[in-house]
């Protein structure tokens, strides 16, 4: 089975397990409450820092100098330049979680400007219990960068179950009997103890596969010299840097949202939630996957055989995440109503995060694209390029954000609500410039890496050709529950594609159903 296949498969079940997590939320405490947007804003720290630190620097740093020495046989190498990498990683992770308990007043400022009062008391309490469990899943990650290195993918990946189980159990036990400001501060716990969790199951693999770690890592000081380990702390500080910037721009939209009427911030988490899951699934699935195999290639200088690597993942990228993207533009409503609609979460708050999604679909492909791009500049040790453009995203993230949020509403007489929805749209646009910079400046280092037109288009053709299927199964059919609205309506618009694509003979087609059998 191949390993996108298998990150795939991790994926998928972390990513159920978190749609199942965000539906006991939505439950407990819908969208309009500040109980809700405390934890939306605070809980992105944990993910803001993981992303930072461990699966954007790590996997652009120590993956390809990992990687590269295991492809020459170089084990000891190897475990010693991943050990003293970690060692490392753990005071800098250690500095940052004391530093930040220090100065979360000045931290929620910046990441909430719209909160005051006791719904900014609750958000530094918030993401003060959440600070040493962000520190546990930074070290989560750098086993992650291990293990993928290894071919290990199933398990790093599927791993964040334990933390979505942890926050489904919190909610659970104490959603019943406890009320809403004090259940934000006990699901923060709940969310620390996953941390732990998330990484205590991955250290025993990590040392039997790297047994040299553990010792290289309590010597990470007097390692720091070595050329292998210099070259990953030297393409660190970049990739940290650019990911860092990818990461600003997705909270410039948390900051904004938190400008906006309440609910908006919770809105967007869920719509973010719904977005990540094909842009985790399909595109970081192949980028992962294939990272430590690009890695390997260009260690080797075999620049053809990285370039049709990089073709093949492209194609797999766009079969599936193009109707994700129709998926969210013409059926988003049934999209959230299955996933979200619950207990305090209304009707009519899904139609408010369908606004959000087909905001979000606009760059879906872009993004997914662009994740494999920086992937092959990763493999090639160019974490310059990536960055540049990164900064140009974020950029325009921001100023089109401001504008399409706060005065596009006011300019249409529209409610300031749907502004959220503008900030999506925005991102998707910047999405689209930053992977074409991308896509330009490969092609001319490696020749043949743009998706064919004729193939993109005739995956958009068939998506639409299937969302029509769709919609007349959810004008003539209707449900007493929006999950069997979803089987009715959803599960006609995946086969109605997957028959039109086969029949358009698509050449991935025949590959995944065969995977898929297995």
């Amino acid at each position: 089975m191949s390993s996108s296949f298998l990150v795939a498969a991790g994926i998928l079940l972390s990513r159920i397990s978190g749609l199942v997590r965000q539906r006991v939320f939505a439950y407990y405490f819908g969208l309009e409450s500040d109980a809700a947007d405390v934890w939306s804003a605070g809980f992105r720290i944990p993910n803001f820092l993981q992303n930072l630190f461990g699966e954007g620097a790590l996997s652009g740093s120590l993956i390809p100098v990992y990687a590269s020495l295991l492809a020459r046989g170089d084990r000891e190498d190897a475990d010693r330049v991943a050990g003293a990498v970690g060692g490392l990683l753990a005071l800098l992770v250690a500095a940052l979680v004391l530093l930040g308990l220090v100065a979360t007043p000045l931290l929620i400022a910046v990441i909430a400007p719209g909160f005051h009062g006791e719904k900014r008391a609750l958000t530094i309490e918030v993401v003060r219990i959440l600070f040493p469990g962000t520190g546990l899943l930074v070290m989560s990650a750098w086993c992650l960068g291990v293990l993928n290195s290894h071919r290990k993918f199933f398990l790093s990946y599927s791993v964040a179950v334990l933390m979505n189980l942890a926050i489904i159990v919190t909610l659970v036990w104490f959603g019943g009997t406890t009320t809403l400001p004090k259940l934000v501060t006990i699901l923060a716990w709940g969310a620390v103890a996953g941390g732990a969790l998330q990484f205590a199951v991955q250290v025993p693999v990590v040392l039997r596969v790297a047994p040299g770690t553990a010792r290289a890592a309590l010597a990470s000081v007097r390692h720091a010299g070595d050329v292998h380990v210099r070259t990953v702390l030297r393409n660190f500080v970049p990739v940290l840097t650019s990911r860092g910037v990818v990461q600003v721009s997705a909270y410039i939209d948390t900051v904004i949202a938190t400008l906006l009427p309440t609910g908006a911030p919770t809105a967007l988490l869920n719509a973010t939630t719904l977005y990540t899951l094909p842009v985790s699934l399909f595109g970081m699935s192949v980028s992962a996957a294939e990272l430590p195999a690009m890695s390997g290639e260009s260690a080797l200088n075999a620049t053809d055989a990285l370039g049709r690597r990089l073709d093949n993942g492209l194609r797999q990228i766009a079969f599936f995440v193009v109707p994700s993207a129709v998926a969210f533009l013409a059926l988003g409503d049934v999209v959230a109503a299955a996933v979200l609609q619950t207990g305090r979460f209304r009707p009519e708050d899904s139609v408010r995060v369908w606004a959000i999604l087909a905001g979000s679909a606009i760059g879906l492909l872009a993004t997914t694209l662009g994740r494999l791009y920086s992937s092959a500049y990763f493999a090639l040790r160019d974490t310059a390029t990536p960055l540049r453009y990164a900064i140009v995203r974020v950029v325009l993230t921001t100023v089109l954000g401001y504008l399409c949020a706060i005065p596009l509403p006011h300019w249409l007489g529209i409610d300031p609500f749907w502004g959220t929805a503008g900030l999506t749209a925005s991102a998707g646009v910047a999405g689209w410039v930053e992977m074409l910079m991308l896509r330009a400046t490969l092609s001319a280092r490696i020749a043949g890496i743009a998706l064919p037109a004729s193939y993109v288009v005739k995956l958009w053709a068939a998506a639409i050709v299937a969302a029509a299927v769709a919609w007349a199964a959810k004008l003539t059919i209707h449900m007493p529950h929006p999950i069997l609205t979803a089987l009715v309506v959803l599960g006609p618009y995946g086969a109605a594609y997957v028959a039109i694509t086969a029949a358009m003979r698509i050449p991935v087609v025949p590959t995944i159903l065969t995977r898929l059998r297995r």
